[in-house]
């Protein structure tokens, strides 16, 4: 599966009825609660990464990228342009990078 179909998907189901849509219910408790259920999942993939259960942490992941392409649905950003960040960043080391931001 390619993320630009995941993201697909997830507007999708946006406008579903929050009551038969896990994405659409969350989307309607706001990027507040969105950001939290992200936070959330990051928290369960580092404790499966420490605890070396591949699998686990697989599961984990897919709930990460999940939770974080909802997450930016819930603030209106495209992941198109989180994309285009990341290909600007690809013509300068990750050094460089880091300083140009302080």
């Amino acid at each position: 599966m390619r993320l630009e179909d995941l993201v697909e998907t997830i507007n999708a189901r946006a406008k579903a009825d929050p009551s038969e849509s896990w994405t659409a219910k969350l989307l309607s408790q706001g990027p507040e609660k969105c950001a939290e259920k992200f936070g959330e999942e990051v928290i369960e993939a580092i404790i499966e990464s420490v605890k070396g259960d591949d699998k686990a942490l697989i599961s984990e992941a897919a709930d990460v990228i999940f939770h974080y392409l909802i997450m930016l649905k819930s603030r209106n950003i495209k992941f198109e342009d989180v994309m285009k960040e990341l290909k600007n960043r690809t013509n300068k080391s990750g050094l460089r990078e880091k300083e140009d931001r302080s």
